[in-house]
């Protein structure tokens, strides 16, 4: 049941009105019915996994609480070792045993096993794992309704691809629930329109492009070649991934939720540093908080801090999928930090503001070197990425991928997108007269009537994590 899909916005609107006309007592039992439906609507065989997870972490946040203090870390350990142990067996048992087959020389699959993965566990898991550190931490208090802990984990506007909600803030919402507003409604609908016209007429426009090169990367050698397709990519994974937030926030904004912000313009980012302060940020944010500052962060020297960027960034990059080309993605990531930080800290901690001239060649350096990372994200093998890297920086000119419509379309968002930046032009709509709402939705509409893509071969990104 695809965010992109007729099937989808009947549920959504059946739940809509089922929620609004039921007595408010029977309003959580009956979303978390449908989260539970929305979830066995890809494979129902994995329903008991949710469960078993669920069961786990609502019993050791509890006997964090209630056992003596030095039993609360073997309640801590127990929900970790269940939370990594599924993810590790579902998600990076066979890239493990495909490794150990090569080291040992034996065909790659002599140790493999038929496993699928599961819809969304690596974000439910890290949901999971936040809430029951957070009680261990004394920054959550354990929740004592088993069906109001479910309802966290398996809500259905996240739980396929996040964000990654923290449990005071859902809960937040939960236990002092409002009828949204008119005005709440109305953001929620125009995010929801916002996310499919960026999926649907954008992301789906590029990955055609993207899709064919990354395909057979060899088929289409030279420096133009290479940098077009990636480009594409580029464009498709922040749409994609972007669009799916913006359909997830909206459909929790009008079920009285608020969910937080996960991209801001991230390809504006003038630096690596700020650009994961902009994509994915509820993934940062979980990273930093839960990964890196445990670590040491930057409190105990300079080699200290550097190992701490990279043990962060490879292991955020393993979180992404079960391959070599991940975990040098995070790497590869983590080393521009740490050279990012290295400069900074040679500069002085007190540092002029750089000069407004050079801004825009700052976000343009930022930008290539996302580009030249994505790289790895997408290609299928550690040699296709080394050869698409390669005709990168080669002297072969090769063939353009892109139509002039894609052009056209990057440059209308790189506008808006500094529009937005400036002016904060979202916000502004809502609070517009009715004719300039009307107006920006029949915009979205016609953009989606003419460059709409109906393939349904091309899912979300982020459901294959």
């Amino acid at each position: 049941m695809l965010f992109n899909t007729v099937q989808y916005f009947v549920f959504l609107a059946v739940v809509l009105v089922a929620f609004y006309a039921s007595f408010p007592s029977s309003r959580k039992p009956l979303l978390l019915l449908a989260s539970y439906f929305f979830y066995m609507s890809w494979n129902p065989k994995f329903i008991p996994l949710l469960l078993t997870l669920t069961l786990v972490d609502f019993i050791a946040a509890i006997l964090i609480e209630t056992v003596r203090p030095d039993r609360r870390k073997f309640a801590l350990i127990l929900s970790l070792v269940a939370n990594l142990g599924f993810l590790a067996v579902f998600k990076y048992y066979n890239f493990l045993a495909g490794n150990l087959a090569e080291l040992f020389g034996r065909p790659e699959s002599a140790f493999f096993l038929a496993i699928v993965l599961p819809l969304g566990i690596s974000f439910h898991t890290f949901q999971s794992m936040s809430y029951v550190i957070d009680v261990y931490r004394g920054d959550q208090r354990a929740i004592r309704n088993l069906l109001d802990y479910a309802l966290f984990i398996a809500f259905f506007p996240q739980l396929v691809a996040g964000p990654i909600i923290r449990a005071r803030e859902f809960f937040a919402d939960l236990f002092a629930w409002r009828q949204p507003t008119a005005e709440a409604l109305q953001q929620g609908a125009f995010l929801v329109l916002l996310g499919l016209t960026k999926k649907m007429a954008l992301a789906d426009q590029f990955a055609k492009v993207a899709d064919a090169y990354f395909r057979d990367v060899n088929a289409a050698p030279g420096m133009l070649s290479a940098w077009s397709g990636t480009l594409a990519f580029a464009m498709q994974i922040f749409f994609d991934f972007s669009g799916y937030t913006d359909i997830a926030i909206g459909c929790a904004r009008v079920l009285g939720f608020h969910f937080p912000l996960n991209f801001a313009r991230p390809y504006l980012a003038a630096s690596i540093a700020d650009f994961w302060h902009r994509w994915h940020m509820s993934l940062s944010r979980w990273l930093r908080d839960y990964l890196y500052i445990p670590l040491g962060g930057n409190r105990h020297g300079q080699l200290h801090t550097y190992r701490n960027l990279m043990l962060t960034m490879l292991l955020g990059g393993l979180w992404h999928g079960a391959s070599w080309n991940f975990i040098i993605w995070g790497g590869y990531h983590g080393l521009l930090l740490s050279i990012g930080r290295l400069i900074h800290e040679a500069r002085g901690v007190v540092e002029r503001p750089p000069l407004a001239g050079l801004h825009p060649l700052r976000v343009l350096a930022t930008f290539l070197l996302v580009c030249i990372g994505w790289v790895f994200f997408r290609a299928t093998t550690f040699a296709d990425s080394v050869s698409v890297l390669c005709q990168m920086f080669s002297t072969q000119a090769g063939v353009w991928l892109l139509e002039r419509r894609h052009l056209y379309f990057i440059l209308v968002s790189l506008a808006l997108a500094v529009i937005e930046e400036r002016w904060n032009v979202f916000d502004r709509i809502m609070r517009a007269p009715r004719w300039a709402k009307v107006g920006a939705i029949a915009a979205l509409l016609l953009w989606l009537e003419i460059f709409a893509v109906t393939d349904k071969s091309i899912p979300f990104i982020y459901f294959q994590f």
